[in-house]
């Protein structure tokens, strides 16, 4: 069974877009369309506002939290073209650093693995992804791949800083060969993979071809090094599917359809052990899913909006975002 354990109300004046916990789960970033980022102390089921940071100037679509080994960094993206990233210094957050390098809505923002360093990923309707490296006195170094995805760039989401198969052959003692990678996900209807190349150049490695309208969110799955790697895709065709890469080497990906909803998908997320899957819709819905022994999805849950019920079946309702 699933329980809410918490609700919070964050005196949003329009539709929240986004919510992450921090590493620690004790703090909550949320973002709205009333322009505002908002992080709140939720440690043993209480909401203190913290800190409600203005500097947007269009709705906030997404935020993301650096790891704390970097310190106490948010990163936020909006239909103003920005992106701005937040740090909290001695007690008060305030904005570190402002990216204009866009034309359009940026739509997401995502941290690298800690192992690279401060990397942030950014994902915009101008059909670029930037790259936004510290390189130390408060400076940012950017890369830009142009042209990622026609028409638009939805999602983006790093690939895990794991070799896949190093937890069964990696040889004692030796440093893993890390490469760089994240998915992408656009209004082309395709799911890109991007891979850093030796001279520090960003390639498309890989071209995914499932859904027949835009892709809302891709989500890399975490890894302990088993030899799978695994992608999560939803829509706005209502469909969800999982990719499946068994032999890093050939690099093929297989699609599995998790479930088709009567509704556009927002959001998939995966949870820390990569063996449940949240997906939220435009049904107003969070539904949690699990990989049975037979390799079938099934769903474990059914949050329903507003309310501690939850069901074993998928209902539908009809609900607009964005």
């Amino acid at each position: 069974m699933v329980s809410v354990i918490n609700t919070v109300d964050t005196s949003h004046e329009d539709m929240i877009h986004d919510a992450q916990m921090d590493y620690y789960g004790t703090r909550l970033a949320t973002c709205s369309s009333d322009r505002s980022v908002k992080i709140f102390d939720v440690r043993n089921g209480g909401q203190i506002l913290i800190a409600d940071l203005r500097g947007h100037e269009g709705p906030v679509w997404q935020v993301a939290w650096a790891h704390p080994m970097y310190g106490n960094i948010l990163a936020s993206c909006s239909y103003d073209r920005k992106v701005i990233i937040w740090k909290e210094e001695n007690g008060t957050w305030e904005k570190t650093h402002e990216h204009t390098g866009h034309d359009s809505s940026v739509n997401s923002v995502c941290w690298a693995p800690h192992d690279y360093g401060l990397i942030l990923a950014c994902g915009s309707s101008d059909g670029a992804i930037s790259l936004l490296t510290y390189t130390g006195e408060g400076q940012w170094d950017v890369k830009k791949i142009n042209n990622a995805h026609t028409i638009g760039c939805n999602a983006v989401s790093w690939a895990p800083a794991v070799v896949p198969g190093s937890l069964i052959d990696q040889p004692s003692g030796q440093k893993p060969n890390y490469i760089k990678k994240f998915a992408s996900g656009g209004c082309d209807n395709l799911i890109k993979l991007w891979k850093e190349e030796e001279d520090g150049q960003w390639k498309e490695e890989q071209k995914l071809e499932a859904h027949s309208d835009w892709v809302r969110d891709v989500a890399w799955a975490p890894s302990i090094g088993l030899p799978t790697s695994t992608i999560a895709s939803c829509s706005q065709d209502g469909r969800v599917f999982v990719w499946t890469c068994d032999d890093a080497s050939s690099n093929t990906w297989s699609p599995k359809l998790l479930h088709k909803f009567n509704d556009v998908v927002w959001h998939v997320s995966w949870s820390i052990t990569a063996n449940i899957l949240a997906v939220s819709g435009g049904d107003n819905k969070v539904t949690l899913w699990k990989e049975s022994v037979d390799g079938q999805w099934v769903c474990i849950s059914d949050v329903n909006k507003g309310q501690g019920s939850v069901s074993a079946s998928v209902t539908e309702g009809q609900q607009n975002e964005q």
